[in-house]
């Protein structure tokens, strides 16, 4: 087959060799000729336009100059010894420097030969000069008008390790055009021809070629949108195709009714009126809960959107069919929170609630086990102990998983194997996922988004202060206290660091004892190095109202939900993320009364934080604070390196590429829509390349 050539193993390609090979494994998991081809450049240098040495300065980027070479000096010993030269045109010169491969160089270079010559401008005792520049000689035919060089030169990623066996990125570059040279013409393409068609697509071919060696401006930018439609449609390809296996294969309980547990519930425990985004949420989950087909649901909603209420009405709904539920969360902190929760909502309706973390007593634990097995535990709420394989129920029929991105997908698998048949699972988050995040990590799963807040929330006031406002805050602290209300403050650190210039928690615990003293002011402290048992105390003294103020880390992020408190202060507000303050300033603003977040921070402000503070400020809306927080950050960084898909992609970029993951979602979607198994010859292409996946396995780098 031709498509084999791709499947070449790398040391068969010229000039790669064995010991060339193995560093191209180990640096760049290049295996084989596909690995090579689709290791993309990440910048190219105009190689159109020519400088003078009179106008080159150090400011430059990479420029090119033609003229000749001369005046060539060794100057020091053996180690320490580097090239010097003279580049000259009819305006000036440059200085040339080589601390490497001069026998070379001095043996290549000639001084009657006109070069050109390209690199970086730097300036060094008051004089320009390139160091390593590139140099060839200006070819016969060459002429400004009619250049055969390559207008855009490639640049590659490389390592230091790789440069030290001579492949750096001009070394790859020739590996790359000695590939396309052995490229056959009749490589067959790896999507439908109708796309191609339909959507004006370079072919395939044209594109591996345009995207090495671009032939004009224009066809690079065709071969790189080719290329990024093809990365991001078989992405959701295979999320799609997931989902539409996963609702054939996995048959799901059927909830048939809605009886006495939510009923009564909505009667005679709801705390406030449903707001319209939470009805048609749960409409969506009844939906789903009584098709026969196992649900897989994401369920996003804003920091205070009433997620938990949805969560819980939907367990109801499983204990009324006869069925048992779990609630996994990622910290005992928040599972106690979910647990008193659940206890005061359901308090009443003879519904028993369990809690089950790596905290409980054994004999405890065995307790809560066997009710489990037998049925007597309709709830129970828990962190990853939930998924020990010790851990077995009578008979579950839905997951809830909150804070989801904080677990594996591995992790999650397990819970869903606790049943004969599939339970249902709702996983929730209160960090909002910009959409096109959403599509690609979650494109198997349908998604919820609960958009509006409940009645009688009053948005917080957001505000920045700097370090020399301080008695400011403090006097504006006060003022708040003295009408009843309460206040955090977060801090970065827990202990002093000596390479990082923030106030640590220990430090303004104390400042903040000496400005509000005893006994008219409490201060409590709360830091994930205490004993569950101590933070818990300090922890139900502020829910009390027994502390005024309480000073913590970010352990209070989420799962904390206290109405009384109305003011966030955040230290060193420069040093979060803009998901983690938005979760922070979600702390305050539970209840009907004015609330307020102020962000602290030094005068020294990169343009990244002075973007986040200034975010903070203008808006409260999460959706819009993830979007700008994945542009600053990149959706790796969000997501996280164990999610798939998002660190596989060579060079789309979902922050940038929206269009693009819209236009291949919807081509994926179409396909398997009509022809959901891909068993149309115009699919065959398709086909192939699950086969192919399916035979190498988890190796991205090894598919061609």
């Amino acid at each position: 087959m031709v498509q084999d050539i791709f499947e070449t193993p790398i040391e068969f390609l010229k000039g790669v060799g064995p010991r060339k090979a193995e560093i191209l494994q180990k640096e760049l998991n290049i295996f084989n000729f596909g690995g090579l081809i689709h290791h993309y450049p990440f910048r190219y240098v105009d190689r159109s336009k020519f400088y003078k040495a009179r106008e080159v300065n150090e400011a430059m980027p990479y420029i090119q100059l033609r003229g000749h070479i001369t005046n060539l000096q060794i100057i020091g010993e053996k180690r320490g010894q580097r090239l010097t030269a003279l580049f000259k045109d009819e305006t000036g010169m440059i200085e040339l420097v080589w601390f490497k491969s001069i026998p070379w160089v001095k043996k290549f270079i000639d001084a009657k030969t006109e070069y050109i010559i390209f690199g970086k401008p730097n300036e060094f005792n008051g004089r320009i000069n390139i160091v390593h520049p590139e140099i060839e000689p200006v070819p016969l035919e060459f002429s400004t008008l009619n250049s055969q060089l390559s207008i855009f030169s490639p640049v590659y990623n490389t390592s230091e390790k790789m440069k030290a066996q001579f492949l750096d990125s001009r070394a790859i570059g020739k590996l790359q055009k000695t590939l396309i040279a052995l490229l056959p013409p009749n490589i067959p393409e790896s999507i439908p021809e109708n796309l191609i068609t339909d959507l004006k697509l370079m072919k395939g071919l044209d594109a591996l070629i345009n995207i090495h060696i671009p032939t004009s401006n224009d066809n690079l930018k065709k071969a790189e949108f080719r290329l990024k439609f093809e990365e991001l449609f078989f992405l959701q390809l295979e999320l799609l195709k997931l989902k539409v296996n996963r609702k054939e294969i996995n048959k799901g309980v059927v909830f048939s009714k809605i009886g006495d547990f939510f009923n009564n519930f909505y009667k005679q425990k709801l705390p406030f009126d449903l707001t319209n985004a939470q009805k048609k949420v749960l409409k969506e989950i009844r939906a789903d809960m009584g098709s026969g087909k196992q649900m897989n649901r994401l369920l996003q909603g804003d920091v205070g959107s009433g997620k938990t209420l949805v969560a819980l009405m939907s367990l109801l709904i499983a204990l009324d069919n006869g069925f048992q539920a779990c609630l996994m969360a990622p910290t005992e902190l928040l599972v106690a929170q979910h647990f008193a929760t659940l206890n005061k909502m359901l308090d009443g309706l003879g519904i028993k609630i369990a809690m089950l973390t790596g905290s409980n007593k054994t004999k405890k634990r065995r307790e809560i086990l066997e009710q489990l097995i037998n049925g007597e535990i309709h709830i129970v709420v828990g962190t990853h102990a939930l998924i020990e394989e010790s851990v077995q129920f009578k008979n579950l029929g839905l997951v809830v998983i909150d804070e989801q991105h904080r677990f594996g997908v591995e992790q999650r698998s397990k819970l869903w194997h606790k049943s004969d048949i599939f339970p249902h699972v709702m996983v929730m988050t209160a960090t909002p996922i910009p959409r096109t995040l959403a599509m690609t990590l979650y494109g198997d799963l349908d998604t919820s988004v609960i958009d509006e807040l409940p009645p009688g929330r009053t948005p917080v006031t957001t505000v920045h202060r700097f370090d020399s406002n301080r008695l400011r805050v403090f006097g504006f602290m006060k003022e708040q206290i003295k009408e009843g209300r309460q206040v955090y403050v977060v801090y970065p650190l827990i202990d002093e660091s000596e390479t990082l210039d923030y106030k640590d928690l220990m430090d303004g615990f104390e400042s903040i004892s000496r400005a509000f003293p005893m006994p008219e002011y409490h201060v409590s402290i709360v830091h994930g190095r205490m004993k569950a048992d101590v933070r818990d105390f300090e922890m139900q003294r502020f829910v009390k109202g027994e502390t005024h103020i309480m000073v913590a880390t970010t352990v209070i992020e989420v799962g904390v939900d206290i109405p009384n408190a109305s003011v966030m202060v955040i230290e060193s507000a420069e040093r979060f993320g803009l998901s983690q303050l938005h979760q922070l300033r979600g702390r305050v603003g539970r209840g009907a009364k004015q609330s307020y977040c102020i962000l602290m921070t030094s005068f020294k402000l990169s343009a990244d934080a002075k973007t986040r503070i200034e975010t903070m400020v203008r808006t409260t809306d999460g959706f819009e604070i993830a979007e700008i927080d994945m542009q600053l950050r990149g959706p790796g960084d969000i997501a996280g390196t164990q999610q798939s898909g998002i660190t596989n992609l060579r060079l789309a970029d979902i922050t940038k590429d929206t269009q693009i993951l819209n236009l291949a979602r919807k081509a994926a979607q179409n396909i398997l829509e009509h022809d959901p198994h891909l068993t149309n010859p115009s699919n065959k292409c398709l086909e192939d390349y699950f086969k192919i996946k399916r035979r190498v396995g988890s190796k991205w780098e090894r598919i061609s």
